[in-house]
């Protein structure tokens, strides 16, 4: 029996980015995995199910939520090493881009996205300095390396020479629970996420102003965290008042998906795209950048715009916005689109990166 360690941490973090959620909602599904797995063999063998988080009769799950003190640096590359050690792992997971690079067992490494070596100044700069020293060596030096989309396995391909028969490609899935928490009152486009370069937040500025220009009585709704973009967003359209909500909890962001009349997610450079799927999968029509992974995850579910062109961008809206039948139309084919993807079929194909290693 292996003992598969997992690094839980970025589960519980108080205002999670887009991996944070990756990490909380594949922990749920890998718990669940792991429990039916066991279950099912319990069952098999005449036996008792096995008490949850042991897993299957052949490996245990074992989550990791908290590191030692200082920087995570230490618990990653040093600390680490020592509890893996303790537990006697067989295997590690590191979903959220790093790994112990001298660690006792295989391990398993998740990279979302490489906007941190393509984009300068995307992350504050000691962050955007760690990812970019340990990223490419973590990647290396892991026996698998799962990536939520093509783009991503293509890019690890391109600038680091990862061999592509140790890629895997896993997509994500919806990941804010529905809930009953009213929208917010009045007519809005939104688009969630941290204010933040590679996020392209300004071409939708510029596209909503002309908007305004032309009639539309609508809001700009930005929900996410300022990664100090706010006032530079606000020069781009003098005049334009623009509703920056700062970060919004589970709840709030799902009621604010809801009620949209669309939900733009115009980043030129994204892994994947949680929030797009996550309209889809309440018929909200989703307008998104013909760029990164944002076309993996759309397909023929969305409607698309180069990601600098302001003009493109305004016509693909006023066309969205001026028929309510088109809208309904793109709401149903994007609800389509992500029942095709769930956290449970996820777990299952993560777990099977550990079997191929164990």
């Amino acid at each position: 029996m292996a003992r598969i360690a997992f690094d839980a941490r970025d589960a519980f973090v108080a205002m999670p980015h887009g991996s944070g959620v990756y990490v909380k909602r594949l922990l749920e599904a890998l718990v669940a995995h792991a429990e039916g797995q066991a279950h099912e063999e319990a069952t098999a063998d005449g036996g008792d199910p096995i008490r949850p988080h042991s897993g299957a009769v052949r490996h245990t799950f074992w989550p990791v939520a908290e590191g030692g003190r200082g920087p995570e640096v230490l618990f990653e590359q040093l600390g680490w090493p020592r509890r893996l050690r303790g537990l006697g792992a067989g295997l590690v997971h590191g979903p959220d881009s790093f790994l112990p690079l001298r660690r006792p067992c295989p391990g398993v490494l998740t990279v979302h996205d490489l906007a941190f070596a393509a984009l300068d100044g995307d992350m504050p700069r000691r962050t955007e300095l760690k990812y970019r020293a340990l990223v490419p060596r973590c990647a290396r030096s892991a026996e698998r390396v799962i990536c939520p989309s093509e783009f991503t396995a293509g890019d690890l391909e391109r600038r680091y020479g990862i061999a592509r028969e140790k890629l895997r490609v896993i997509p994500e899935a919806p990941a804010l629970a529905s809930g009953a928490l009213e929208p917010p009152p009045g007519s809005y486009l939104l688009a969630a996420g941290d204010l933040r370069p590679k996020k392209n937040l300004g071409v939708l500025v510029q596209a909503f102003a002309r908007l305004v220009a032309e009639g539309y009585g609508g809001r700009l709704v930005l929900a996410g965290a300022d990664l100090g973009m706010a006032q530079a967003l606000s020069a781009l359209a003098p005049g334009v008042a623009l509703d920056l909500t700062g970060f919004v909890a589970d709840a709030e962001l799902d009621a604010l998906i809801r009620g949209a009349e669309v939900v733009v997610v115009p980043g030129f450079y994204e892994g994947f795209g949680l929030v797009a799927l996550d309209a889809m999968a309440r018929g909200v029509p989703t307008v998104l950048a013909r760029a990164g992974a944002l076309p993996e995850v759309g397909g023929d579910a969305a409607r698309y715009f180069e990601p600098a062109d302001v003009a493109e961008l305004c016509t693909v809206l006023s066309g969205l916005l001026g028929s309510p039948s088109r809208r309904a139309s793109q709401g149903a084919l994007g609800a389509a689109r992500a029942a095709q993807f769930s956290w449970a079929a996820a777990a299952a194909a993560t777990w099977q990166v550990y079997e191929e290693l164990l």
